[in-house]
């Protein structure tokens, strides 16, 4: 069983950055993927970025450019640096991987860029 728990969400003025955080725990040997999706009210879950164990790199289109994904796997940890935060990224963002051919979630954290 994997517990995920995300950090660093909250409000932020448009231009603004923000460190999203999410620590993987529990019984855990060698995780996969892990990545962020978002979904904002009405909208479909939209996927954010993921990195697998080797450290490839995979991004949604409208992030690509300003969010920058990476893992510590040495703490079972994966990051997203967001930048150049625009209104329409807000949205809760939800953490994921993907171990023992499952995938976890987290239960989401809430971004929100406004002025």
């Amino acid at each position: 069983q994997v517990h995920l728990v995300e950090s660093g969400g909250g409000l932020v003025q448009p231009g603004g950055s923000l460190r999203l955080s999410c620590a993987a725990s529990g019984s855990i040997f060698s995780i996969n993927d892990m990545g962020w999706y978002r979904q904002a009210p009405g909208k479909e879950r939209e996927l954010v970025a993921y990195i697998t164990s080797g450290g490839t790199t995979n991004y949604g289109d409208s992030v690509k450019g300003r969010f920058t994904i990476s893992r510590d796997n040495a703490k079972n940890t994966v990051y997203v640096q967001m930048n150049s935060l625009k209104p329409e990224d807000t949205a809760v963002y939800l953490c994921y991987c993907n171990y023992n051919l499952r995938a976890y979630w987290g239960q989401g954290t809430q971004v929100t860029v406004s002025s």
